[in-house]
């Protein structure tokens, strides 16, 4: 298996590649404008990118030695790294069980917000970690981490594959939440930031 620092260095490659664009002002979810876009859709789909994304965010849970019961966070970003991180951690002998939390409670059927909880059980008292693809003012994940704490869950950590480095690590402080990333926005040069 190759190293922590290889598996990153890859990972950088194929976001490069396939997931990051420099130049136009883009309009992010947050509303900001910036020069430089991720959508990493394209890298956490790609067979070698989940593998990667997945190996990198388990390497960190081990380093840091995080103690918790379930991974997942909001739709739509979360679902391809929840669904590579699960089964990897299968393989690793170190399962995780992994959730989705919905924008919008469904309006048939069970009406769930959190979705991939085996019929009756809920996230009370269960310990959490949230997983985002990319974080700059970390609002999406704040919304995950309300709807998780509404059902009575523990949240401490969020982990992004990218941080855009624009606040959303103070953000998180304010309400008792490390971040976590596997890369950051300084990680891919440009002559502008």
């Amino acid at each position: 298996m190759p190293s922590n620092q290889d598996m990153r260095n890859r990972l950088q490659e194929i976001i490069t590649t396939k997931s990051y664009q420099f130049g136009d002002e883009f309009t992010l979810a947050s509303g900001k404008r910036s020069r430089h876009y991720f959508n990493m859709k394209p890298t956490m789909l790609d067979p070698e990118g989940a593998y990667l994304i997945a190996n990198l965010i388990l390497d960190e849970i081990e380093k840091i030695g995080l103690q918790f019961d379930a991974i997942g966070g909001l739709e739509l970003g979360a679902i391809p790294i929840a669904s590579a991180v699960a089964p990897l951690s299968h393989i690793r002998s170190t399962p995780i069980n992994a959730f989705i939390i919905r924008k919008k409670a469904k309006d048939h059927g069970t009406k769930s917000l959190i979705e991939g909880l085996p019929k009756g059980q809920t996230l009370k008292d269960k310990s959490i970690v949230i997983l985002e693809d990319v974080t700059t003012t970390g609002g999406s994940a704040i919304k995950a981490i309300q709807a998780v704490r509404e059902e009575g869950a523990k949240v401490e950590h969020t982990i992004t594959i990218l941080d855009r480095e624009e606040g959303a690590r103070e953000a998180f402080a304010a309400i008792d939440i490390k971040l976590i990333n596997i890369l950051s926005k300084s990680d891919f040069k440009q002559s502008d930031n």
